[in-house]
């Protein structure tokens, strides 16, 4: 019965109650239990809507300093700094940064850590939050599966510029780390290696391609845990998984690759998928309270194993390997030329 009612917690909405069916120490709100963050400094990718924008709200309420925003639309970005200014005030809305980002273009991506680094002394919190969803299979302009692309390297890029100032401020206070995973990684095929580029750019179909990617993210957190964490211990790194959430991934994206059945997913699971509140749940809960590195958080605070995959160590190694591999072959002109140490701890 336990089982089931992590389960339920972990992915269904219930009209925001779900949560309340996890076990007692495995409980968050983010309207209580969000410690107060005055003074630090958060970046999220993918901040200005959906579980990125309601991480972001939720740490200005908890009053942090500032909150640096990377995604692609200005007018997404528009709307959510007036939603902020609306119900927070202007003062809140002022203590957000945004810079426009496609995390899939590693040059972009090292110009953009840059202006992080000249405006700011210090980063006590890094959500990885900007992903593609359930889609068919594409290459980006450099000849990378957009998936990967999105959803792993560049933000191995981005982390790889803005590791020193995490290590700095790790040297005072905690930081936090956190990387949007998904339960949908179990559905990456049993036989991914990361061995090479044209593996990755292999089509696995929708599923199997955003599977991959989220096992990627995983992978990564525990890589990150075996190295950089056990060299810099304050700094913590955790992969999440958000639950079902009503979000444009779901809403909008879903119809590309299944026209039909994304109409089933968009409208008739609607009563099951969790506002973007409560989807922000574990994220948050990365963020800001997580005591450990390494984990696996499943809503609303649940540590769970994740796939045999997930947990293989020498699966994780191949995949920073040729993570490093890829953004020397393609990008060292425009990334690592241009000051990217690629350096992963």
């Amino acid at each position: 019965m336990e089982t089931i009612k992590s389960t339920i917690a972990e992915n269904i909405g219930l009209g925001g109650k779900s949560h309340e069916l996890a076990a007692k120490g495995d409980q968050f709100d983010i309207k209580k239990d969000v410690p107060d963050l005055s003074g630090k400094v958060a970046l999220i990718t993918g901040g200005s809507e959906g579980i990125g924008y309601a991480t972001a709200f939720t740490l200005l309420q908890a009053n942090i300093a500032k909150v640096f925003i990377l995604s692609l639309s200005e007018d997404v970005k528009d709307n959510a700094v007036e939603e902020v200014k609306t119900k927070l005030g202007a003062d809140y809305a002022d203590r957000i940064v945004w810079f426009q980002c496609d995390t899939s273009d590693f040059s972009a991506v090292a110009d953009v850590a840059k202006k992080v680094r000249d405006q700011t002394d210090r980063l006590d919190i890094y959500c990885q939050n900007a992903g593609r969803g359930i889609m068919t299979y594409q290459l980006t302009e450099s000849g990378i599966d957009r998936h990967m692309a999105v959803n792993h390297i560049g933000h191995v890029v981005l982390t790889s510029h803005l590791l020193p100032l995490l290590k700095k401020t790790s040297e005072k206070c905690t930081v936090r780390i956190q990387i949007q995973a998904s339960n949908a990684h179990q559905g990456a095929p049993s036989d991914v290696k990361f061995e090479s580029l044209d593996e990755l750019n292999t089509d696995l179909g929708p599923n199997g391609q955003y599977g991959r990617s989220k096992l990627a993210g995983i992978l990564y957190a525990r890589y990150l845990t075996a190295h950089l964490h056990k060299e810099h211990p304050n700094i913590l790194i955790n992969a999440t998984h958000p639950g079902f959430v009503e979000t444009t991934m779901s809403t909008k994206d879903i119809h590309e690759p299944y026209p039909v059945l994304g109409y089933a997913m968009d409208v008739g699971m609607k009563p099951l998928k969790k506002d973007i509140w409560v989807g922000c749940v574990s994220t948050v809960f990365a963020a800001t309270a997580a005591s450990k590195s390494g984990m696996y958080i499943c809503p609303p605070a649940i540590e769970e194993p994740g796939s045999e995959q997930s947990q293989d160590a020498q699966l994780g190694e191949r995949l920073m390997k040729l993570t490093r591999d890829i953004v020397r072959q393609k990008f060292a002109a425009q990334s690592v030329d241009k000051g990217c140490p690629l350096k992963d701890y």
